[in-house]
This record gives C-alpha cells, sequence and structure tokens, in this order.
C-alpha cells in the first residue's frame, strides 16, 4: 500500500469531525428542565411521568376519538374516571397559562406544536 498513511491520516480526519458535536456537547451545559408553573389541581388525567412522557400522543389519541369516532369522553387509567376531551375545557383548566405552563417547555425543546393553529389560546394569551 503505497498512500496507506494518507488513508489513515483521512480517516481519522473523518472520524473526528463526524463525531465532533458528540464531543462538543460533553463539555456544554447538560439540559436543565425549566421551571413551570404547576397547576391548581394535584390531579392530572393521567400520572405526572405518564403525561410528560406521552402528552402529545394522548393529545392525538384525543382528537382522534373526538372528531373522528365521536367519543367525548376518555376513562383515565390512574383513577378510572370518565373525564371530557377538551383541549381547552380540561387541560388548560388546571394548567392555566399557555405562556407560563405550555411555552415554556416546547421553546426549550425548541418544539413547535400545532394545537393552536385549531384551538383558541386560553383567554389573556397570544
Amino acid at each position: 500500500m503505497y498512500d496507506g498513511g494518507k488513508i489513515l491520516v483521512g480517516l481519522a480526519i473523518f472520524v473526528a469531525l463526524f463525531t465532533f458535536p458528540f464531543w462538543y456537547n460533553i463539555g456544554s451545559a447538560a439540559y436543565q428542565r425549566p421551571k413551570l408553573e404547576q397547576p391548581k389541581s394535584k390531579a392530572c388525567v393521567e400520572s405526572v411521568e405518564f403525561m410528560r412522557a406521552n402528552h402529545m400522543q394522548l393529545l392525538n389519541e384525543w382528537r382522534d376519538m373526538y372528531v373522528r369516532e365521536h367519543i367525548t369522553k376518555y376513562k383515565s387509567r390512574l383513577t378510572g374516571k370518565e373525564i371530557h376531551i377538551s383541549l381547552s375545557k380540561t387541560c388548560m383548566k388546571c394548567h392555566e397559562s399557555k405562556e407560563k405552563f405550555c411555552d415554556q417547555c416546547h421553546t426549550s425543546l425548541a418544539v413547535s406544536p400545532y394545537c393552536w393553529d385549531c384551538h383558541v389560546a386560553p383567554k389573556g394569551e397570544k
């Protein structure tokens, strides 16, 4: 191999460039969960852990149930109670400030949900 040294140097440069974002992030500050305004009510539709991880899937499920299947009630796995399917009347009843609750997390994660394309934002919000 006449160009073995050049190949190894090229591979080393490629690996360094390819893995640069990973090495760069090791030195940066870790993600800090934003401070959210806690709701008045302690009981939610589901557990806090479930809602943190799956709230978007739950909202999509609610949308499909309500719009496509005309189902207006959701049975909570946490409490077993039936809950009215509504972003505005159920979720925003406790999480009153879209700006202080929803937008805090979505902004920190650079996520742009499309909920408010159809739903009316709570009073006093943009």
